[in-house]
């Protein structure tokens, strides 16, 4: 099957954000990500908590957004480790605090490693996986996501200041994907690990 070619643009998928009534659209959905290492992840949780207390931050990179119920897990399993088969492991570094224009989405974008990431979205995102996202896949690490746009804005420069002020490592490596489902609000459960 032909998989859509990754393309960079500045919207985050839609799926991944709450709707403008606070509701959870991708409840019982499906994500691949990979989970940032401490320190940094620390950091990052830290800062989430701060910035959008309701959360309950895990930091990561997304490599396939929400997708609806997956028909058959072990079939999916299968899938996603045949498709990770050539890639290896790579580095990711993380760049600035910026703000999705359309959801208000808080994130730090990729200074490096957004190449690979791209990559894995077009190869993963075929068979039972394959799913039209809302905007083109960008990779990025969300930070907090808050609905109102002038909240946000204080929330970024708040996210600014700490980001500058930070002195640990600004990069982490990608080695694991973790399938994870959406199973309650704002709560996210590690269905399978599988190694690059």
């Amino acid at each position: 099957m032909h998989c859509p070619p990754c393309q960079s643009g500045t919207s985050v998928n839609q799926t991944t954000c709450e709707s403008n009534k606070g509701e959870e659209p991708t409840l019982g959905h499906f994500a691949l990500v990979s989970y940032i290492s401490d320190p940094l992840a620390t950091f990052l949780d830290g800062l989430s908590m701060e910035l959008a207390p309701e959360g309950k931050p895990h930091a990561h990179v997304t490599v396939l957004p929400p997708r609806p119920h997956l028909h058959d897990l072990k079939e999916t399993i299968s899938l996603i480790t045949a498709g990770m088969k050539p890639f290896q492991p790579f580095r990711v570094e993380i760049g600035e605090i910026e703000i999705f224009p359309f959801s208000n989405v808080i994130y730090l974008g990729l200074r490096d490693g957004s190449g690979p990431l791209c990559q894995l979205y077009t190869a993963l995102n075929c068979d039972c996986l394959q799913f039209r996202e809302t905007f083109p896949y960008h990779p990025h690490v969300t930070v907090a996501r808050i609905l109102e746009r002038e909240k946000s804005a204080a929330a970024a420069a708040v996210a600014r200041e700490r980001w500058l002020k930070y002195k640990g490592p600004r990069g982490f490596d990608v080695a694991a994907l973790s399938l994870v489902q959406h199973v309650a609000p704002s709560l996210w459960v590690d269905v399978a690990t599988l190694n690059l």
